[in-house]
């Protein structure tokens, strides 16, 4: 097995896996064209990795999206594991324990004091996967489980 940090070279692969993440959530969007832009503009962030892993010397067949920033709070980087996708008939082969276990690693080698992510109940094999790993909803100090919150803003 074998993961990556994604360079500016691996564009092609990086989008054809985030485009097939977003195929496989039902998405339409973003369109194909805007989807290699993105991948091409993260790559180029200091602020944002992209990891691949192949089961062997093979293509890519899994890809996360790590977003790195300053958290006052600890004086140190924050690590939001943002994505985390392994194409069907690579799953089970422990490339997503892989990426995830890397993404750790990553956080920890940049300096990071914590690394968060959100995952849909309706996947209970990643989580699983990430409280197998230490993630859980616990906050420090103590008084409850956190939540993660979105607000949409339509462009209009």
């Amino acid at each position: 097995m074998r993961v990556w940090v994604a360079s500016e070279d691996d564009a092609a692969e990086v989008t054809r896996l985030m485009l097939a993440f977003r195929d496989w959530w039902g998405r339409h969007v973003p369109a194909d064209d805007a989807a290699a832009a993105g991948v091409a503009r993260l790559l180029a962030d200091d602020g944002t990795e992209f990891l691949l892993a192949s089961p062997d010397d093979s293509a890519p067949a899994g890809v996360c999206q790590l977003r790195y920033r300053y958290a006052w709070w600890y004086d140190a980087p924050d690590c939001w594991l943002e994505d985390v996708f392994v194409t069907e008939d690579a799953r089970g082969l422990g490339l997503g324990r892989a990426l995830a276990a890397a993404a750790i690693e990553r956080a920890r080698e940049r300096g990071c004091r914590r690394v968060q992510l959100d995952v849909n109940e309706a996947n209970p094999e990643a989580l699983a996967l990430y409280r197998s790993l230490g993630f859980d909803s616990l906050q420090d100090p103590p008084g409850g489980n956190l939540y993660l919150m979105t607000r949409w803003i339509d462009p209009g």
